[in-house]
């Protein structure tokens, strides 16, 4: 039994009776009387603040799993927020008495989450391979630097990211050796290949893959929505004021004659 799987059985102890004795929890618990000591002691030191017993509960231990799990996983690593940034948000929640708040403690389980994230994403793919479950791909690729140069194939109808792998080139021979092996490896086909104009690129849908090469517009139709976007809103908000006002007089037909249908 873990230790946070003996702080709930102790916790529910005293909280079914507020005065048992050391000796009567060990009774009930089966835990020696200095495992029901140290434990009480433990939960005294935790209970800070108003809302501290519910974190003892079973209840409040799976929502402060799913808490520390969604932040590490969203704002960790997925958008690059530092340990030392996590630890001080933990911190000012009032959280350092029930997990392990320590930027060190942090990158640690994010190391562990990102591993199990891993062997099940394998898992699954494993399982979608023996099942047949995956299609023909509508490829996207480009390259993107981080702390080093990083190529990204993404499955477009999905969002799935099949490949992101750092690389020291980015030629046409790294793209077709990368992508065709995991290709390879699912048993599929691309559609067509979306990309910017860079030639590897190019040659990789048209002659690597055999599929048509589509240009990538992104950039394109951000630049034109920055040109009409503009108009578009303001008339969209002189829209809505006038709707706003035809339904105060609307209102106000009613409210003086509710025999009359305003037209």
């Amino acid at each position: 039994m873990g230790f946070w799987a003996k702080s709930l059985l102790i916790f529910n102890c005293f909280c079914h009776d507020a005065k048992p004795s050391i000796r009567e929890v060990a009774q009930q618990t089966g835990l020696s009387k200095s495992s029901v000591h140290r434990l009480k002691q433990a939960i005294i030191r935790r209970d800070r603040r108003p809302e501290s017993w519910f974190w003892e509960t079973r209840e409040g231990q799976q929502w402060l799993i799913r808490l520390v799990m969604a932040t590490l996983y969203l704002f960790g690593l997925k958008r690059g927020v530092g340990a030392e940034t996590l630890s001080d948000f933990f911190v000012r929640l009032g959280l350092q008495s029930q997990i392990g708040c320590s930027p060190s403690a942090l990158r640690h389980l994010m190391q562990v989450l990102e591993q199990a994230i891993l062997e099940t994403t394998q898992a699954w793919e494993r399982e979608g391979v023996a099942q047949g479950q995956i299609g023909p791909i509508i490829g996207a690729v480009d390259e993107t630097f981080l702390e080093r140069l990083m190529l990204v194939f993404m499955d477009l109808s999905s969002g799935y990211l099949l490949i992101e792998e750092p690389a020291e080139d980015r030629t046409y021979h790294t793209w077709h050796t990368r992508v065709t092996a995991r290709l390879e490896t699912l048993g599929t086909r691309v559609l067509y290949l979306v990309s910017d104009r860079a030639k590897p690129l190019i040659k990789l849908g048209k002659t690597g893959l055999g599929c048509l090469s589509v240009p990538d517009l992104f950039h394109l139709i951000r630049e034109l929505v920055k040109g009409y976007g503009p108009a578009v809103c303001l008339r969209l908000r002189q829209a809505r004021q006038a709707l706003k006002i035809a339904q105060e007089c609307l209102a106000t037909c009613r409210a003086s004659d509710p025999s009359s249908e305003a037209s």
